[in-house]
């Protein structure tokens, strides 16, 4: 499992290495566990929205790179 971002202090964006399609990261921290899919940008988990935006926004901006390194460890 890599941290590849953190929010707020508290909240991480999570690429996990051992994971199943579809491709995804997870943002994780305190009661929040939710899926962020790296295709759609659709969040599956229950968190607050303007956290959910904000980590959805994050994604956005580093997709590129969260998907070469998905591909890395899901070939």
């Amino acid at each position: 499992m890599t941290t590849k971002h953190r929010l707020r202090g508290k909240y991480r964006i999570e690429l996990r290495e051992r994971d199943h399609l579809p491709p995804h990261v997870h943002l994780v921290g305190g009661d929040v566990n939710v899926r962020i899919s790296l295709e759609t940008f659709a969040c599956v988990g229950s968190c607050p929205r303007d956290l959910c935006d904000e980590a959805v926004d994050w994604v956005k901006a580093n997709c590129v790179s969260l998907m070469k390194e998905w591909k890395k460890w899901h070939p």
